[in-house]
């Protein structure tokens, strides 16, 4: 074979070489591109499907006047509210926590509020907090938070027992794994017995709403982040993760919310993927700043220092544990 021969000879073989490369490399993105549509289909049809959970059974989310002001700090705090009972044609609120996440430290905080504290209201006699919502909606009771700790509410999402139930019913159809911590039954429309357990939606709300013991609310209010942890800790594990977009499905379609789709998501995601993991808590009232007091339209109050609650209210919102930490680093 000649010279001539074999140059033309390598230039055939690398010409193959290079093609067969090129093929190889087309098939690589082309199989990129397919899984990513994968992914994006089911996510769609996922959270298409969570949506039509509530739809099937005919809930419809209207929204509610809502005057808030961003406060353009780089956090968003919000107002979580729990529908309870009908109350002589009006619904109290069950639950009320302020819930922050900031998305630069990728902190989520959340503070419960005892429902029995008794606040000045706006144009209204002073009542228990939670009658509030029953007298004029998310923006009276925003203005209600306004004026009694000095907390600028951004945002609002309210939440009853079938937005509960459903969801965490989608987070595991098996039950959520939660330490009961007694026997109970007074008052709930279960049974249930004490020790670790997986209960579903129904279940878990009872044991979220039970307050028939010596602690009362306060009893209650750290069942509800005891539940709030467990369901956390559910949805991001593995097999949390991947229902996550219909988990979002579901809760969207039974919540109303005055924040959009895209801000909705943009939050989850943030700590989701970002976020710590360990969301810091607080109670309203703190020990030692409150007493019971007998109000003759209100009954058996909680009659609260104000001055000190919404200065560590504040606290707690305005601090990051990272700036606590570098604090102690730095002494």
């Amino acid at each position: 074979m000649d010279k001539r021969t074999m140059r033309r000879t390598d230039k055939e073989e690398y010409s193959t070489v290079t093609k067969t490369r090129v093929r190889k490399r087309g098939f690589i993105i082309l199989g990129i591109f397919a899984l990513i549509a994968i992914i994006l289909l089911y996510i769609f049809f996922s959270f298409r499907s969570g949506l039509n959970i509530a739809k099937e059974n005919g809930v419809e989310n209207t929204g509610e006047e809502f005057n808030a002001i961003d406060n353009h700090d780089g956090k968003k705090t919000i107002m979580i509210i729990g529908k309870d009972r009908m109350d002589e044609g009006a619904e109290r609120t069950d639950v009320i926590m302020l819930g922050q996440y900031d998305y630069m430290q990728k902190e989520m905080k959340l503070v419960s509020v005892m429902r029995d504290i008794y606040v000045d209201i706006p144009g209204y006699q002073s009542y228990k907090i939670n009658a509030v919502y029953s007298l004029g909606g998310v923006e009276l009771l925003r203005e209600v938070i306004a004026h009694n700790f000095d907390i600028n509410v951004e945002e609002y999402v309210t939440v009853d027992y079938d937005a509960f139930m459903e969801t965490v019913n989608v987070v595991n159809p098996n039950g959520v794994t939660i330490d009961v911590e007694k026997d109970m039954s007074e008052k709930i429309d279960t049974e249930l017995k004490q020790g670790e357990q997986q209960l579903n939606g129904k279940d878990l709300l009872a044991y979220a709403r039970f307050r028939n013991d010596e602690e009362g609310d306060f009893g209650r209010v750290r069942r509800q982040q005891q539940v709030l942890s467990a369901i956390q800790d559910e949805i991001i594990s593995v097999g949390g993760i991947a229902k996550l977009p219909k988990i979002l499905g579901t809760g969207m379609g039974y919540v109303d919310t005055s924040m959009t789709n895209k801000e909705m998501y943009r939050m989850i995601m943030s700590f989701m993927i970002r976020g710590d993991k360990d969301i810091d808590t607080m109670t309203l009232p703190l020990d030692n700043t409150y007493q019971f007091m007998d109000t003759s339209h209100a009954g058996n109050v909680i009659d609260m220092d104000f001055e000190t609650n919404s200065a560590a209210l504040k606290e707690f919102l305005n601090n990051s544990n990272s700036n606590e930490e570098n604090e102690t680093e730095t002494e």
